[in-house]
């Protein structure tokens, strides 16, 4: 969750108060029924990405054992680091949302392994994000901010090698596992759930008390590298992603034309990010999986911005809004529609005079 602010019950009333919370969201003007098409869930493709997914992690781990110490494992360790502290980011959202997999326990399944890879309780999380996509970037409302105004560049700088998320992470597990819920997450998950917080965090407790253990035993860092770790040293990708999903773009808009982008990426990074690229489609239709993202990019591309041509492209447009936000915390890209395109509402007209 986000660092740079808390949730408040002030903040959450004045959200609700201006309209803000929990707002109509803008949809394009499509068949519904190509949309019911597009939500069709297959666990033949999901399987063979999981396949895949886990059949490298076990690849690269085996080879990074074989030849540890050497200088020769470190190729290894940088990719199975990205499956492990990138990959699983997506696969955690994915299978959180329910999508990926047609079997309901087939997405709880790899939902688990992922919340473990990235230090997210499951419950907190999948009710985190709930409320991240019915109040997108609406302040005091979402929890998954990443970057608040003025943006904390070195926050966002320490993101790519997790030291923070995962300080973070374990205060929470902590916190948890003593049989309290912090606050902020009281506003969002549901008193019967807390019992299942609790559970889980004191079972990974255990698995990182057995780990720390056993690098004991070993007298080697080892088992931390396999199982712990990859969440600092595999971040890097999964920070890159998400920073475009929504930084420098509006908030407290209920148009995610203006508040979420797409961004066009190479194949290696669409299946590390599971066609998460594709966010402005997914936030418009997020019972739609991943594996159709491009098929629904397709169908409404006529009613939205044009995608950043790739992540390069998309950092050289971001990074000096951030660097103008410092002084002047408003600024804000707005992104320019197709010719024929449904226009933004009257709200984008107060998006103007800050626009770049």
């Amino acid at each position: 969750m986000n660092n740079d602010y808390h949730l408040s019950s002030d903040a959450d009333r004045v959200a609700i108060e201006n309209g803000t919370a929990n707002p109509k969201w803008f949809r394009p003007d499509v068949d519904p029924q190509d949309i019911r098409n597009l939500m069709q869930k297959s666990d033949a493709i999901a399987m063979r990405d999981t396949a895949i997914w886990l059949g490298m992690m076990i690849l690269t781990a085996g080879c990074t054992i074989a030849l540890w110490p050497s200088f020769w494992s470190v190729p290894f360790w940088l990719v199975y680091g990205v499956l492990y502290g990138s990959a699983a980011d997506s696969r955690w959202h994915e299978c959180g949302h329910r999508t990926a997999f047609k079997t309901a326990w087939m997405n709880n399944a790899v939902y688990q392994i992922a919340s473990f890879m990235m230090m997210r309780n499951p419950v907190i999380w999948r009710a985190s994000h709930v409320r991240h996509h019915t109040d997108t970037i609406i302040v005091g409302r979402d929890p998954e901010i990443v970057a608040m105004r003025p943006p904390d560049l070195a926050r966002i700088a320490l993101a790519f090698i997790g030291l923070l998320d995962v300080y973070t992470a374990f205060k929470r597990m902590i916190l948890h596992a003593s049989g309290r819920i912090d606050p902020e997450e009281n506003m969002y998950v549901a008193p019967k759930d807390h019992a299942k917080v609790f559970r889980v965090a004191r079972i990974w407790l255990f698995i990182y008390a057995c780990t720390i253990a056993a690098s004991v035993l070993m007298t080697s860092i080892l088992p931390l590298m396999l199982i712990g770790l990859p969440r600092l040293y595999g971040a890097w990708h999964h920070v890159l992603t998400g920073l475009l999903q929504h930084v420098g773009l509006a908030e407290n808009v209920s148009d995610h034309r203006l508040n979420t982008r797409t961004v066009l990426m190479n194949p290696v990074s669409r299946f590390i990010y599971l066609n998460m690229n594709y966010h402005l489609e997914h936030h418009m239709f997020t019972m739609v999986p991943y594996y159709n993202l491009p098929k629904l990019h397709e169908l409404i591309k006529h009613d939205v911005p044009r995608p950043e041509p790739s992540i390069y492209a998309a950092f050289k447009r971001l990074l000096p809004v951030l660097v103008k936000q410092l002084n002047y915390k408003d600024v804000v890209i707005v992104p320019d529609l197709p010719a024929g395109a449904t226009p933004y509402r009257t709200e984008v007209e107060k998006l103007r005079p800050h626009a770049v």
